[in-house]
């Protein structure tokens, strides 16, 4: 009988968690058969990770899609369904379990009842690394209290043109703002001690922490006209000056992943540019984690976008032989499988580079400690949505929001509110709305209206920040009647855009929606008014708007703790944001960045008024 000395020493190398990490790639690279390894290089959504995909072929990751979800969408559920798919994986021939990733972009924003913080421009008007690193915290906490071991995230996009559907997503237009912001990724991964080796993979506990990915290389943000996953005309220099800058922090904190973009440099595809992928990303960054691409990236090398046939067998070869890892398919993996194998078995694709991408994958894999800790924590469930992850939430949001005028004149500020008048009116579509305050990537893809997760309105807040003896009225749309006939001591006008994701919130038009300054200007004829405007980035504001109001703050799109909002407006604590991006007179001068030659904002990159004077 074998003792258990003895048994352990039967282990392979690649299950030795004593084993240095390298040596387990090594050893388990070496026992996996082609087919085996062009698995571990598809990510299948949720909905396709059936036994087959994973049981029998040995899927290597899994992600759900935005607004792909499992039941109620409550922790538990997505609990349960991760840790399921994870023994489906674990029953493979070699044992080799998944990747779950899943887009964690501002709290993890998939689950029912998890902490939504600020999208990523309001944290940007911030300015507070040590924040963003405790934001990456809080968010790791959750993320991994439901079994998910990957985040899609930080995207650390320059936004230079607010036209463009992410801008939202984008901390700020300034790479250097940016850049002190990818202390986010310290936070979800942890921080690597001072001899961790440049550009290694990193991650510091698989119980509290998750690997992260930076996307999405590179230029995203400067595409021509702000068009989502269009074309970024520069010479290399500027796209190394301006848009790759994050990525040296994020390599340097030993991020684990990298997404390619959509979008094309100088009219080549990201996922098909072995200069930058390779070359740069892998050679001159010396990035040693695994690039995986978008979703359904590689089909779009062809067009039209979705390829077929012998279109998407060339797709495969082109982005796999410019250096693409990990093909987040999602939908197509056993038509991707084949075709893979098939492309290295003709020569077309290097057997060399299949080893490379997936000693890329296995060696993420390993420090993910996912081996060991294959499962979820139970313990962790009740660290979803918990009240000290919803303060920090409120921190944040009141450090995000912008104020950018305060009265008519400087010697009769407007703010702080009273809290002790007898009247005021609360107007505006997203005064009381959830799902628009918190914006896209919210339980769903675009986001959605209404209540979509539990959360603090910007009316609620207000209604619990005045006196006692104070009514609130509230319409969503105030009536001339209400208005004029009320004996408002003040108002509160809340407008936005309605939620969106991608490319559906490409616009050409950056006026208010919902008529909303139309509904401002009949508020403010009457009643002293302060306007908040909740947005992925900055809206049209006419002169005789802006002249008319009293007050105006830029909200950006806050989460679910309307609270922060409350505690500058009523003077508990001051204003400290300041704009991320430069807040446009006319979308006729976009795009409008700092430095150039007719820079002419309504208000500058950088501004932000205080109540009090320090």
């Amino acid at each position: 009988m074998a003792t258990a000395a003895q048994g352990e020493a039967l282990l392979p190398p690649y299950k030795d968690a004593s084993a240095p990490v390298e040596t387990r790639v090594r050893d388990l690279l070496g026992r996996m058969t082609l087919r085996e390894k062009a698995a571990q290089m598809a990510q299948v959504e949720r909905t396709v990770a059936s036994a087959r995909a994973l049981a029998e072929l040995g899927a290597g990751s899994v992600l759900n899609g935005g607004g792909s979800a499992p039941g109620d969408r409550s922790p538990a559920c997505w609990t349960g369904m991760v840790d399921g798919l994870q023994r489906l994986a674990l029953s493979s021939r070699l044992g080799v379990p998944i990747l779950y990733g899943t887009d964690a972009v501002h709290g993890h924003n998939n689950v029912y009842g998890a902490t939504v913080f600020p999208h990523n421009v309001g944290l940007g008007a911030a300015r507070d690394p040590e924040l963003l690193r405790k934001i990456g915290e809080a968010t790791a906490l959750e993320v991994r209290a439901t079994g998910i071991h990957w985040t899609f995230a930080p995207c650390v996009a320059i936004c230079r043109d607010p036209r463009w559907g992410r801008c939202y997503e984008s901390y700020s237009e300034d790479p250097e703002t940016v850049r002190s912001s990818t202390t986010i990724v310290a936070g979800l991964q942890g921080q690597p001690p001072a001899d961790h080796p440049h550009g290694y993979p990193f991650l510091a506990s698989v119980r509290e922490k998750v690997l992260a990915c930076a996307k999405h290389f590179v230029g995203d943000g400067g595409t021509d006209r702000g068009i989502n996953e269009g074309n970024t005309i520069c010479s290399y220099d500027d796209l190394e000056n301006i848009h790759m800058e994050p990525y040296l922090d994020c390599i340097a904190q030993g991020v684990a992943t990298v997404m390619a973009s959509h979008s094309k440099w100088n009219g080549e595809r990201l996922h098909s540019c072995r200069y930058l992928l390779t070359d740069v990303l892998k050679g001159k960054l010396g990035f040693k984690g695994f690039v995986i691409s978008d979703w359904e990236g590689i089909d779009k090398i062809c067009e039209p976008r979705v390829a077929q046939g012998s279109d998407y067998r060339y797709c495969i070869k082109q982005s796999v032989n410019a250096g693409m890892d990990m093909i987040m398919i999602p939908y197509r993996f056993e038509e991707f499988l084949e075709n893979l194998v098939f492309l290295v078995e003709t020569w077309e694709i290097p057997m060399s580079r299949i080893d490379d991408a997936v000693e890329r994958i296995l060696r993420v894999k390993f420090i993910s400690g996912v081996f060991e800790h294959p499962f979820s924590d139970p313990s962790l469930l009740d660290i979803v949505g918990c009240k000290e992850h919803r303060l920090l939430a409120r921190e944040a949001v009141r450090k995000s929001i912008v104020l950018l005028k305060n009265g008519k004149n400087q010697k009769e500020p407007f703010l702080p509110l009273a809290t002790n008048v007898k009247r005021i009116l609360v107007t505006g579509t997203h005064a009381d709305d959830i799902g628009l305050q918190c914006g896209g990537w919210t339980v769903g893809w675009n986001g959605d209206s209404g209540k979509v997760t539990p959360g603090t309105s910007i009316l609620d807040a207000i209604k619990e920040s005045v006196g006692v003896q104070t009514e609130v009225v509230y319409e969503a749309c105030a009536t001339e009647a209400t208005i004029a006939t009320g004996e408002f001591s003040y108002a509160v006008v809340v407008v936005g855009e309605v939620p969106y994701a991608e490319s559906v919130g490409d616009r050409t038009d950056l006026s208010i929606p919902f008529n909303g300054s139309d509904l401002i200007t009949r508020v403010a004829s009457t009643i002293p008014t302060l306007v908040i405007v909740v947005s992925g980035r900055p809206l049209d504001i006419e002169t005789q708007v802006l002249e008319k109001i009293d007050a105006l703050v830029a909200a950006w799109l806050p989460g679910t703790e309307g609270m922060g909002i409350a505690d500058c407006l009523f003077g508990h604590h001051d204003f400290v944001g300041t704009l991320p991006v430069t807040w446009h007179r006319s979308v006729d001068q976009l795009p409008l960045n700092a430095g150039h030659a007719n820079y002419d904002p309504l208000f500058p990159v950088g501004y932000g008024l205080k109540m009090f004077e320090k």
